[in-house]
């Protein structure tokens, strides 16, 4: 049984339709990346899978049980924890403050604050600087460790590289081996397709809101992805 099935999942932003009929497995501990231009619908389906978007019932199913409905803090205490585009950190809070939200269902598990700030020292020493003050490094490094907190089986990163310096991003990439290795599964949103190409056990391609291609990194050659990723 899959961690994650998702099966012909349509999802709508009013009357606007982003996904058609997308199918989407993952299993436990394994990393899926999914890729693909602008507006292909990445962000629309981690959203339909932390239940922020409407999408057709009875398509999500998480551990065989439907989450379809559910609401975004019930499905943070199931297990699955999301780090959003942009961070969305709480400006006002400072970064402890912010990974202590983190925690709040408390679900039990190995994360703590020491451990987040073991897995990113610079965390430590600007512990009480507030979120607006942060570089966008280590914003993007608080808001993961925020979802650490929660204690995931399941973390959902969106666009991961967006915004970052190189350097910064090989830093924030670093860290994801030793996230997978304490048995979490993640799905990456990338648009950078040479990082998700990394890190990933299997790839995902989505153009304009359907699947375009899907396989393990070795089975998919660049001119397969790149038709795939631009319609061409």
């Amino acid at each position: 049984m899959s961690l994650l099935e998702i099966r012909n999942l349509d999802a709508f932003y009013g009357d606007f339709q982003a996904l058609f009929g997308l199918d989407f497995d993952l299993d436990e501990h394994e990393t899926v990346a999914a890729i693909g231009a602008n507006g292909a619908g990445k962000t629309t389906l981690l959203r339909a899978i932390t239940g922020m978007v409407e999408a057709t019932s009875d398509a999500l199913d998480y551990r065989g049980d439907s989450i379809q409905s559910r609401e975004a803090a019930d499905i943070v205490a199931l297990g699955i924890a999301m780090v959003p585009e942009g961070r969305r950190l709480f400006p006002s809070l400072s970064v402890e403050e912010n990974l202590v939200i983190g925690g709040y269902s408390g679900r039990p598990g190995g994360w703590s604050l020491d451990r987040v700030y073991e897995l990113f020292p610079a965390l430590r020493n600007r512990r009480s600087v507030p979120g607006t003050a942060l570089s966008g490094g280590e914003q993007q490094m608080t808001a993961i460790g925020r979802a650490l907190m929660s204690n995931p089986e399941l973390i959902l990163f969106d666009e991961l590289s967006l915004g970052l310096a190189p350097v910064v991003v090989g830093e924030i990439y670093e860290v994801l081996p030793a996230i997978k290795a304490e048995g979490t599964a993640m799905v990456v949103v990338e648009q950078d397709i040479n990082r998700a190409l990394e890190v990933a056990d299997r790839v995902y391609c989505l153009q304009e809101g359907r699947l375009a291609l899907t396989g393990a990194p070795a089975s998919l050659t660049r001119d397969r992805i790149a038709a795939a990723y631009f319609g061409t």
